[in-house]
């Protein structure tokens, strides 16, 4: 349970925030679009980012972009879209060996971290405790959709956090998605949700990708195949949406395997502690591990898929 009545020294009450203006760390293929969004409506988005030669690119997308972290310190609400927990430690906490000074320590008191990226519980919840313990605000709202979905402002998002805190940020988010969910006080159960459903979207995957592979030896058009699935029995976006990359043989990331590998693994963590056991789930991770192994590293997630179909002995389709 976080201690919200943690007050920050006096000392910091010198600056304010500046009303409106928003940070952004997390330049990836998701993170870029959603700060492009912002900027878009007319926010002020600054972008942090490590290498300058990003830059360029990134202010042709409206942005202010920036190599020093500190430029993020007194925007209202600072939102996050990283990689992992690694990379979401080292941009709250800092990293010495990285040249990089953490948020935490940093951000003016009243502003917020809202953290989007899909991260453990054990981590959401230790940096939800290290910004309130400086004062500082922390939402949780990782978000359902790939960048396409992103770019169209169809993202579902999974927020927590306190009342007042949430209440700030949801504008925003309600310029990044298309609907909300808002499931509690607690950052890290937010989380919780976002990988249980990366977890059956990998599933979900798996098994369509055993069947296409199935539906191709026999010969058969696969396309028809999840046509005929997708609009009686199984009509979710998810069978849709990956049902046809399957089929196409679309494996342009999206979400690498490698990715997909570091939510699975997240997942069953999770069950692990509270000794669930997910043998579908194990499934998936070792698959993911066998595509890596064979170099797909790059690919999306739909290449469950390909590794299917070559264990099937059945290559790409002509």
């Amino acid at each position: 349970m976080l201690d919200h009545n943690v007050s920050p020294s006096p000392a910091r009450h010198t600056r304010r925030p500046v009303q409106d203006k928003i940070g952004f760390v997390g330049l990836g293929h998701m993170g870029t679009t959603m700060a492009a969004n912002l900027a878009a409506i007319g926010r002020q988005v600054v972008a942090y980012v490590r290498r300058p030669e990003q830059m360029s690119k990134l202010r042709d997308l409206g942005l202010q972009p920036t190599t020093h972290i500190a430029d993020l310190f007194d925007c209202e609400i600072v939102v996050s879209m990283l990689s992992d927990d690694a990379a979401a430690r080292d941009v709250v906490f800092g990293h010495a060996d990285l040249g990089l000074e953490g948020l935490a320590s940093g951000m003016l008191p009243d502003t917020i971290h809202l953290s989007m990226s899909t991260i453990s519980t054990v981590t959401a919840s230790k940096l939800a405790a290290e910004h309130v313990r400086r004062g500082q605000g922390y939402v949780a709202a990782p978000v359902f959709g790939n960048p396409d979905a992103a770019k169209a402002r169809q993202l579902f998002v999974v927020v927590a956090g306190t009342p007042a805190d949430v209440a700030r940020c949801l504008p925003l988010i309600g310029n990044l998605g298309q609907r909300n969910f808002i499931i509690g006080t607690d950052p890290a159960d937010a989380n919780l949700i976002k990988l249980l459903g990366n977890m059956m979207t990998a599933t979900a995957l798996e098994m369509l990708a055993e069947i296409v592979a199935v539906v191709r030896k026999r010969g058969l058009d696969p396309k028809t195949f999840v046509d005929i699935l997708t609009s009686t029995m199984f009509g979710g976006r998810v069978h849709k949406i990956y049902g046809d990359k399957i089929v196409e043989q679309d494996y342009v990331p999206g979400f690498t395997l490698p990715l997909a590998l570091k939510d699975v693994r997240l997942a069953l963590a999770e069950a692990e502690a509270l000794a669930v056991t997910l043998p579908s789930v194990n499934v998936v991770r070792d698959r993911l591990i066998s595509g890596i192994s064979r170099g797909y590293v790059d690919l999306d997630w739909t290449a469950l898929g390909l590794i299917a179909a070559e264990e099937a002995g059945i290559g790409a389709a002509p």
